[in-house]
C-alpha cells in the first residue's frame, strides 16, 4: 500500500511553500502529484536557502518529495494542451496564482471543469474573491501582518513582529490538504466535483481568532478582545541554571502539585491563582512567580519535578538539536534517503500514522522537468510530438 490516496492524481500548479507543502502532504498519503514548473528554472523554492547544487535547496527537498516534475511553458499553445490533457486525467487541480493570472492562462475553474466535471479544483491565494483585496499579491509576511498575528507581539514587548517561521504558508497549506480530502469525500458520495477557495487572509484570521476573539464573541464585549494568557509579556520560557524550560501548571491539581513541590503551597490558595479562571485573569503575576523560582535549579531538575507531578514541562531545544532528540529518533521522525543528484539526505517524514495504509516517502524531490517525457508518454503523446515540443521549448526536460 502507498497510502490512503493511492490512485488519486493531483495536478500541482503551485510554487514557494503554501501550495507545495499542501501537495506534498497529499503525495505522502499516496497521491500521484504532478508538479507543473515554468521555465527558465521552475519553482522559486528550488533556491530557497542552503543548497548543495543550484535548484535543489534543502527546503525544496522537504517540500517536494513524492512528486513528478513536468516543465512546460504555458505561454505556448502546445504546453497549454499538455496541461489540459493532464487536467482531464486528474482528480485534483491546485494552484496558488492570483485568480486573474490563472484565468488569463485559460485554466480558471470553469475551463478546467469543462474538461473534467468531476475535478476538485482548489484556488489557494491571498484573499477571498468577494472582497476588495481580491487582486492584491500576498506572501507570508503580508498575511501575518494583515491577519493580526504580527500585532499580537505588541502586547508582549511593544513592537509588532513576525513569527520566525513561514507560519501563514504552512497553516494554509495544511488547510488546503484538509479541504481537498473533504471535497474528495463529497465526490465519492455524490460524483460531484467542485471549486474550493482557500484564501490566506481568511484562513489566518480564523486561526488567530479561535482563542483571541475572546470577549469579541459577544454583542456587548465584557472585556478586551484577545487571549490574555497567550499574549502576556511574561509568557516565555523560564531561565534555569543551565538553560531554559517551559513549565505550565495548567489545571488546579497541577497548580497545587507544583507549588507544593517547590515549598510554596500557599500560592494555590491565593485568590489570583486558586482556579483556572483566576489564573487566566492574572497571567503576568502567575508566570512571574514561576520565573522567580526557575533560576534556582537546572533544567533537568525542573523536568524531574514536573514529571513527578504530571505537570506539562519541556526543556527548550535548539532547532539544530532536533535530529538528536531521543523521542524523535525513537519514532523515526527523520529518515535517511539517497537522492540521485544530492546524495545522502535527511527528510522529515509525515507526522501522520495510518495503521492500514501508511504514508511514505516513495520519490525523491524531482529535478526541474525530470519527469516531463515520462508524463507525456503516459498521456499517449507520440514520440515525434514529444520531440517537437522539446525542440520548440513548449516542454523542457533534463
Amino acid at each position: 500500500m502507498h497510502g490512503p490516496l493511492q490512485g488519486i492524481r493531483v495536478v500541482d500548479v503551485t510554487t514557494v511553500m503554501l501550495g507545495p507543502y499542501a501537495t506534498q502532504t497529499l503525495g505522502d498519503m499516496g497521491a500521484d502529484v504532478i508538479k507543473i514548473e515554468a521555465p527558465p528554472a521552475g519553482d522559486i523554492a528550488r533556491n530557497l536557502g542552503a543548497a548543495r547544487t543550484p535548484g535543489m535547496s534543502g527546503s525544496f527537498l522537504n517540500m517536494n518529495r513524492n512528486k513528478r516534475s513536468v516543465a512546460i511553458d504555458l505561454k505556448q499553445a502546445g504546453a497549454k494542451e499538455v496541461l489540459r490533457r493532464l487536467a482531464a486525467t486528474a482528480d485534483v487541480f491546485i494552484h496558488n496564482m492570483r485568480p486573474q493570472a490563472i484565468e488569463r492562462l485559460g485554466f480558471g475553474y470553469e475551463a478546467v471543469a469543462a474538461l473534467n466535471p468531476g475535478i476538485v479544483y482548489v484556488g489557494a491565494y491571498g484573499f477571498g474573491q468577494d472582497g476588495p483585496y481580491r487582486a492584491k499579491p500576498a506572501l507570508d509576511d503580508a498575511i501575518q501582518a494583515a491577519s493580526g498575528l504580527a500585532s499580537l507581539f505588541v502586547r508582549q514587548d511593544g513592537q509588532p513582529r513576525y513569527v520566525p517561521s513561514a507560519i501563514a504558508d504552512k497553516i494554509v497549506g495544511l488547510t488546503v490538504s484538509q479541504a481537498v480530502l473533504a471535497a474528495l469525500l463529497h465526490r465519492s458520495r455524490t460524483q460531484e466535483g467542485q471549486f474550493v477557495e482557500v484564501p490566506m487572509l481568511e484562513t489566518l484570521v480564523a486561526f488567530n481568532l479561535i482563542d483571541h476573539l475572546g470577549a469579541g464573541a459577544y454583542a456587548q464585549p465584557p472585556g478586551k478582545i484577545g487571549y490574555a494568557r497567550a499574549s502576556s509579556p511574561s509568557r516565555r520560557p523560564f531561565p534555569t541554571q543551565d538553560g531554559f524550560v517551559c513549565i505550565l501548571p495548567y489545571d488546579d491539581r497541577q497548580c497545587r502539585s507544583f507549588f507544593s513541590a517547590v515549598g510554596r503551597p500557599e500560592v494555590a490558595d491565593d485568590a489570583r491563582f486558586c482556579s483556572y479562571a483566576a489564573r487566566v485573569r492574572h497571567p503576568d503575576a502567575f508566570y512571574g512567580l514561576i520565573r522567580d523560582l526557575t533560576p534556582s535549579r537546572t533544567t533537568a531538575q525542573w523536568v524531574a519535578i514536573c514529571e513527578a507531578g504530571e505537570i506539562p514541562c519541556m526543556p527548550v531545544v535548539d532547532i539544530e538539536d532536533l535530529p538528536q532528540d531521543e523521542h524523535l529518533q525513537a519514532v523515526g521522525m527523520f529518515e535517511a534517503h539517497h537522492h540521485p543528484t544530492e546524495g545522502a539526505t535527511t527528510l522529515v517524514r509525515s507526522p501522520i500514522r495510518f495503521s492500514r495504509s501508511p504514508a511514505s516517502i516513495r520519490r525523491h524531490a524531482p529535478g526541474f522537468g525530470e519527469h516531463s517525457i515520462e508524463v507525456l508518454r503516459g498521456l499517449d503523446y507520440p514520440e515525434d510530438e514529444i520531440a517537437a515540443m522539446l525542440a520548440d521549448g513548449s516542454v523542457l526536460a533534463p
